[in-house]
């Protein structure tokens, strides 16, 4: 056999070993350390930003308002996978945002780049590990109820597993009782309270008119859905859709973390074969830049929320 040959077959055998051997958590531990080591206070909330806001969180933005921020790109975090969409920018940031210590990151990694749920989702249980006890998790995601508008804000009150229902969990696999139960519950996934803060807070804001609660679903993408595909989802009791945020949401329930999410409607989805219509990412970014300052805002209040909570 040639060197060609036998170094084909090598870079195969990384890829199987780094698809199907899940990391350990020692593993986990291992990267946890190395933030903690590097970080001298305890982020008690983690922050993922979803597209079109996290790489245009930029001046002014919820990045540049934490203080005591301190970053680190993905690449040099010790196990850590790497994003390679657009608008996700890499970073995982540290800092207080009203006082209140977080860790944010900026760019979440996605079953369509390639990586398994659960490599997906290893930040979550990194969170968890360094102290952090809420996830609030955002996203970009296109509107399936009609009562929608780009633009608007969907509190998830719930979500449909779709990719679950053909077998694919962040979960599967054996299961270490460190980080959770074999079977965890779902049906609080999303904390009712934090949703009942953010409409008083919504309406504090004066953005009543543009914020709902519904039902966000997951797809594997990288493709938008067809026609039949929004038809069936829309029966289905789905108000958004996007390819992110129920896999990180299992694993944070898996270790206990309350979580808060949230959907920004980038887009309306197209459920009509007669329209010449075609989503596209780059409407995802630039809908994203027209909210942050809002976005901004509304979580400040929510990270004070939290906080409060937690010092009663």
């Amino acid at each position: 056999r040639t060197p060609t040959d036998l170094l084909i077959d090598l870079l195969i055998d990384i890829l199987i070993y780094s698809f199907f051997c899940r990391y350990t958590y020692e593993a986990i531990v291992e990267t946890a350390a190395f933030l903690k080591n590097r970080v001298p206070f305890t982020p008690i909330v983690g922050i993922i930003c979803g597209s079109g806001m996290g790489a245009y969180w930029n001046e002014g933005s919820l990045a540049d308002v934490l203080d005591d921020k301190i970053e680190f790109p993905y690449e040099i975090i010790p196990h850590f996978p790497r994003s390679t969409v657009e608008g996700h920018v890499g970073k995982l940031v540290f800092g207080h945002l009203s006082g209140v210590p977080v860790v944010c990151m900026k760019g979440r990694f996605h079953y369509y780049e390639g990586y398994p749920l659960w490599k997906c989702a290893m930040p979550v249980r990194v969170m968890k590990l360094l102290g952090v006890s809420h996830l609030i998790a955002t996203n970009a995601a296109g509107g399936l109820n009609s009562n929608y508008k780009v633009g608007d804000i969907m509190l998830v009150k719930d979500h449909i597993n779709l990719m679950g229902f053909a077998g694919n969990n962040p979960l599967q696999g054996p299961n270490d009782e460190r980080f959770g139960p074999r079977f965890p519950p779902m049906n609080t996934a999303y904390s009712r309270d934090l949703i009942n803060q953010a409409k008083r807070i919504a309406r504090e804001l004066g953005l009543e008119d543009i914020i709902h609660e519904g039902v966000y679903t997951c797809l594997g993408g990288p493709n938008f859905e067809t026609v039949a595909e929004l038809r069936m989802l829309s029966m289905l009791g789905a108000d958004t859709v996007g390819m992110s945020t129920v896999h990180e949401v299992i694993t944070a329930r898996h270790c206990d973390l309350t979580v808060f999410a949230f959907s920004l409607i980038t887009n309306m989805c197209i459920s009509d074969y007669n329209s010449s219509d075609n989503p596209n990412h780059e409407e995802v970014i630039d809908v994203g830049r027209m909210r942050e300052n809002v976005l901004k805002v509304f979580m400040q209040n929510i990270v004070k929320f939290i906080a409060h909570e937690l010092d009663k």
